[in-house]
């Protein structure tokens, strides 16, 4: 009971000044319905007798209790909604996956409650509703068969959820972009990236390459001079890179081995794990971190550089151009 208080706290908390007046108006009026159902509702009310001799005024008053009707029904029906999602919101809020669980039940849920509202108004203001829905069915029929794509769409986000193939928060790459997951919904997935959205239809999703199941590795390249060497280089990595601290790394930083022999050095191969979202921001302290240890340790980094040799061993002479402008040419005419 405690927890329901809470959340419905919370979701008075979240709305907007407007939204709450009218709820509350809404809440009222509902409730004052309740209290003088008899005065409104019965066949000898004011509403239903006809008090007056026109008959459209009579007309518009039996409309009364109908849109009274009409209104409670939205007013339960959204009180009801709000609170079933404020409990679900709150009591399973543990894991990315029961997020995107719940996530995809609210829009489930919205979505049922709307069609129920509709078919209760309707059937208030005397529509028969039984021929409505059996239509409904039937329109449903050949509108899937046309909507293929649609349906597809809604078939493949049940899979991505119940198969747990990616949850709200995960960073994934989904063909060219990357992205963090920040919605999936019942027909498309939402992946921001650098504060840009790309909607994807759910029935699109090819080849999901999930990123934050297991720690990610930052790794960092980094050349000595061939000059230098490699025993010396790789006993100072054995001794200092033990005391190497990188902010956002999960474990150690490891030196691999040489990873290539390059045109101007040798390049060395570090790395270490961390978590997907800060792969970035740790290559980079890394590198930093490596740079500075090289330094202090009189590591040398090369820079590119081009060593010409000639066959006889001798530098090649340069040929300097000639500080006199050439002579500009002139076309002579000899009169005959």
């Amino acid at each position: 009971m405690g927890d329901t208080k809470n959340v419905l706290k919370d979701k008075v908390k979240g709305m907007g000044p407007l939204k709450l007046i009218l709820l509350i108006l809404l809440l009222a009026g509902t409730a004052c319905s309740f209290v003088f159902q008899q005065y409104i509702f019965a066949e000898d009310s004011v509403f239903n007798k006809g008090v007056t001799d026109y008959e459209v005024v009579n007309d518009l008053l039996a409309l009364v209790p109908k849109l009274i009707s009409a209104i409670r029904l939205i007013t339960i029906a959204l009180l009801i909604l709000t609170v079933v999602l404020a409990v679900l919101s709150r009591a399973f809020r543990r894991s990315r996956r029961e997020i995107t669980v719940i996530r995809l039940v609210n829009n489930i849920i919205k979505t049922v409650t709307i069609v129920v509202i509709i078919i209760g108004v309707l059937a208030i203001w005397g529509i028969d509703t039984t021929a409505l829905i059996t239509g409904a069915g039937v329109l449903t029929l050949v509108v899937g068969l046309g909507m293929q794509s649609l349906i597809g769409d809604v078939v493949a986000g049940l899979f991505i959820v119940f198969e747990n193939e990616f949850n709200v928060g995960d960073i994934v790459t989904i063909g060219d972009f990357r992205g963090t997951v920040v919605e999936i919904g019942i027909r498309t997935t939402k992946l921001e990236a650098l504060g840009n959205i790309k909607i994807i239809n759910n029935s699109d999703i090819r080849g999901v390459l999930n990123q934050t199941v297991n720690p990610s590795t930052a790794v960092s390249l980094i050349d000595i001079e061939y000059g230098d060497s490699l025993p010396r280089v790789e006993k100072i990595i054995e001794d200092k890179l033990p005391g190497l601290q990188v902010e956002g790394a999960l474990s150690e930083v490891v030196y691999n081995g040489v990873a290539s022999l390059g045109a101007s050095g040798v390049t060395l191969h570090f790395s270490t794990t961390c978590h997907e979202g800060d792969i970035f921001a740790v290559q980079r302290k890394l590198n930093g971190a490596l740079k500075q240890m090289f330094d202090e340790n009189g590591i040398g980094i090369p820079f590119p550089q081009l060593v010409l040799h000639t066959a006889d061993g001798n530098k090649p002479a340069v040929k300097k151009p000639s500080a006199k402008p050439a002579a500009k040419k002139t076309d002579k005419t000899t009169k005959k």
